[in-house]
């Protein structure tokens, strides 16, 4: 089978990831795949080496005059390569991918729908337009599919939540603390938040969270920063974007994402794989990732926050049930070969016809 995975960006994120996983579990499987995405970005690197890589320099994230030249470059791709099955990820390609790819072989996947819904509901008309220029249309969570259907998006559509592999049982050196340089004393918990610096990310309820907690013996973390903030709390640690940003799990003690709204968050699905307690807002879909392993918060409740963080880090028979639980519901539900099972029946099908 040859399959063909277009997204908007290269840079390093959850609907990346999911490409990423996809990519190299077709590949194990003896399919020929192709990534199609714009020029820049930290997923060229880590795509599987059997992966053909095709850059396209006229892609970016905003709307512009250069689309034309996208569309153009889409359309030469598709005669170049011919692929049996074409899969779309992020709104923007989804727009444009459908208006050139045969609709016979295209499989959508809108990984967040509420960020056309909510923040760039201009786009919607074009969504309602184009529903049916598609085999299939992928929601990443439950809380999508019922809003997709709601838009009046009914025909063709699944859920498939995104999957990750079990990165707990790589041979990550237990002996080393990632949080040694920063820890107050041996008993120094860490509340650990991996996400973009960007405003539906809400990094102003996470440091009015940390001042509120500042005579408590916990230091608040957050990874994915690109710039400088200035004004933090004390007990707040800016670590800047890295590599691997999972592996920080492995040391922290719980897991935090307040959000404006959300997918399916790859950031909390690593945290069960860790077996990490979550605190989140309760958007998107993230309620399909908290089940007797935590707590959501409605408007981003400090009081609750604080209460919470409190009474899991003073109680380890709790503690311990909440994280037992974290990695139960990730062996049953977020597996990456779950998720790759479900897209590999749909390219099948497609493939076939």
């Amino acid at each position: 089978m040859k399959i063909l995975h277009v997204i908007t960006l290269a840079e390093l994120g959850g609907a990346q990831s999911v490409v990423i996983n996809l990519a190299e579990r077709s590949v194990q499987d003896g399919d020929e795949v192709f990534v199609a995405s714009s020029e820049h970005g930290e997923m060229w690197d880590v795509l599987h080496p059997n992966v053909h890589q095709i850059k396209i320099k006229s892609l970016k994230h905003s709307i512009g005059l250069n689309d034309i030249e996208v569309l153009k470059d889409l359309f030469l791709l598709n005669r170049k390569i011919k692929a049996d099955v074409i899969h779309l990820h992020s709104s923007k390609i989804g727009i444009l991918g459908r208006l050139i790819f045969p609709s016979s072989k295209i499989i959508y996947t809108i990984h967040g729908f509420d960020s056309i819904r909510l923040r760039y509901r201009k786009f919607l008309p074009l969504e309602k337009i184009l529903k049916s220029r598609c085999k299939a249309i992928v929601g990443v969570s439950n809380y999508d599919v019922d809003n997709l259907k709601k838009e009046g998006i009914t025909e063709n559509v699944h859920v498939i939540q995104n999957g990750i592999k079990d990165f707990a049982q790589n041979e990550f050196d237990s002996r080393v603390d990632l949080f040694t340089d920063f820890r107050r004393d041996e008993n120094t918990k860490i509340v650990l938040s991996i996400s973009r610096l960007a405003p539906p990310k809400r990094f102003d309820v996470f440091c009015n969270l940390a001042k509120n907690m500042a005579n408590q013996n916990i230091l608040f973390v957050w990874i994915g920063n690109k710039t400088e903030e200035k004004n933090i709390p004390e007990n707040v640690i800016l670590l800047g974007e890295k590599k691997d940003a999972f592996q920080y799990y492995k040391n922290a003690d719980i897991a935090v994402l307040f959000s404006n709204y959300e997918g399916l968050p790859m950031s909390l699905i690593e945290a069960l794989c860790f077996s990490k307690p979550i605190i989140a807002s309760n958007v998107g879909g993230n309620s399909e990732l908290v089940d007797e392993n935590g707590v959501l918060t409605g408007n981003n409740d400090l009081h609750k926050m604080q209460k919470t963080i409190t009474f899991m880090l003073n109680n380890q028979k709790i503690y311990d049930k909440f994280a037992n639980q974290s990695r139960k519901i990730f062996e049953d539900r977020f597996h990456v070969e779950v998720m790759y099972n479900k897209y590999k029946e749909l390219y099948s099908v497609i493939a076939k016809k």
